[in-house]
């Protein structure tokens, strides 16, 4: 039986507009999200990272879902917070060996390697038949997800780019995953 699920990233946040390494904040003073009439008319779980960010985005999308650890956003360690120019100026080094070789972690957060992993498991888990899911969570994981099913090199992380409030849907039977559609927005 297929299972459907569609990840969504979430909303805006101020690290986002500043193009910032987040840390965990909420959506403050986003613009709504304005849903499509009956986007969500059939639901049969709902998950979100456990990030504020991820929470207000389930909230303002009318959502009442269940914080999942392994949807959490990449570990950023001791870049969270800071710009990827201030990164490169303090750590060049450390930010070339983070682009380009998939297990090395030098904010001393979680690799690339480590983050595929994760959310790997988490699309193994087994699923309801017919279920139809939903996951608020972040652009690492709905990059990480796409590399996996697709079975490409971790380096393809790096070119893909999933913006605030788009959805990825995939199916999914006998433990194989088809995208169906990704990078359409969820507001009307």
């Amino acid at each position: 039986m297929t299972v459907r699920l569609t990840l969504i990233s979430h909303a805006p946040t101020t690290a986002t507009h500043l193009a910032r390494f987040a840390a965990d904040e909420g959506l403050g003073r986003s613009a709504p999200v304005d849903v499509a009439p009956g986007m969500f008319k059939r639901v049969d779980e709902i998950y979100c990272g456990p990030e504020r960010r991820c929470v207000e985005t389930a909230d303002a999308l009318g959502l009442m879902a269940v914080a999942d650890p392994a949807l959490r956003d990449l570990d950023i360690g001791g870049w969270r917070g800071r710009t990827l120019d201030d990164v490169e100026q303090a750590d060049p080094q450390g930010l070339h060996a983070w682009l380009t070789n998939p297990a090395a972690a030098p904010h001393g957060g979680e690799s690339l390697a480590e983050l595929l992993d994760r959310a790997g498991d988490w699309l193994s888990q087994p699923r309801p038949d017919n279920a139809r899911i939903v996951a608020i969570t972040h652009p690492s994981i709905v990059r990480a997800v796409l590399v996996r099913i697709l079975r490409a090199p971790a380096e393809s992380f790096w070119l893909m780019d999933v913006g605030p409030l788009s959805q990825t849907r995939l199916t999914g039977a006998g433990g194989r995953w088809t995208l169906r559609e990704t990078g359409h927005p969820i507001t009307s």
